[in-house]
């Protein structure tokens, strides 16, 4: 006799391996969409650029291309794949938890573009600058299309995962994984962290420094402010079902 948790199983890998099917597709769908406009994408992304970029090779076009493709099909498939997430965990949730979750999809989508174009406006020509300035004088700079875009890259979509913070946070305390206390009992820790990270991806001064950790810092408060709210919301709906019933 087979045991009904083994089945159970099963069924939820099985689900697990379609929704991560469909995401899979509509990422592939949106990048060779994004590939069809890559070159006028490409010209945007180097309009201010006062000389051409190199290539060292015939392939390194495809894989600049490919890297600007991929990127933009990450920004397009990501509700797909939020919303992916969200059909998989909300069989397990009460009606009212499902519906408030719902909400997280449009929200991560308007994050991720918030952190991009926060890397892409205000941190990539930072540094880029800093980089020239630290250059002029010593060497004549030529810059190759992968290394150039390869840096823009490092310098954007990580922000674009770290604006996720309040989303997730919210989503994660909806499903009682988090709350507020955890959240404010490791605010050391993480500030700690958002530190090492501002300094890790920005050039050594203190301004650059400051003009990445205080946006960082910022992100790590509202998502325990939007956790506060949520929890006290969900202790609400608790204390008057427990009324209700009594």
């Amino acid at each position: 006799m087979k045991n009904p948790n083994d089945q159970n199983l099963i069924g939820h890998l099985e689900e697990m391996r379609t929704r991560l099917i469909r995401t899979l597709i509509s990422f592939l769908v949106a990048m060779a969409a994004a590939f069809l406009y890559v070159e006028e994408i490409y010209a945007w992304l180097v309009r201010d650029m006062e000389q051409k970029l190199v290539l060292l090779g015939p392939s390194d076009v495809i894989w600049v291309y490919m890297m600007i493709a991929g990127v933009v099909a990450i920004a397009i498939s990501l509700p797909v794949a939020a919303y992916q997430i969200w059909k998989f965990v909300t069989p397990a949730l009460p009606i009212a938890t499902k519906r408030a979750t719902l909400l997280f999809i449009p929200g991560i989508s308007v994050l991720f573009a918030a952190g991009i174009c926060f890397g892409y406006f205000i941190l990539f020509p930072m540094v880029l600058h800093f980089m020239n300035q630290m250059a002029s004088g010593s060497f004549e700079t030529m810059y190759t299309a992968q290394k150039y875009f390869t840096f823009m890259i490092h310098m954007t979509v990580p922000f674009g995962l770290l604006f996720e913070m309040p989303a997730i946070v919210m989503f994660l305390t909806k499903l009682g994984v988090l709350n507020p206390n955890r959240l404010a009992k490791a605010r050391k820790l993480a500030y700690f962290l958002l530190v090492i990270i501002a300094v890790t991806i920005t050039p050594p001064d203190i301004l650059s420094d400051i003009i990445v950790i205080v946006p960082l810092f910022l992100l790590y408060e509202i998502s325990i402010t939007i956790s506060k709210f949520v929890y006290r919301h969900q202790l609400r709906e608790k204390q008057e079902l427990y009324s209700s019933t009594t």
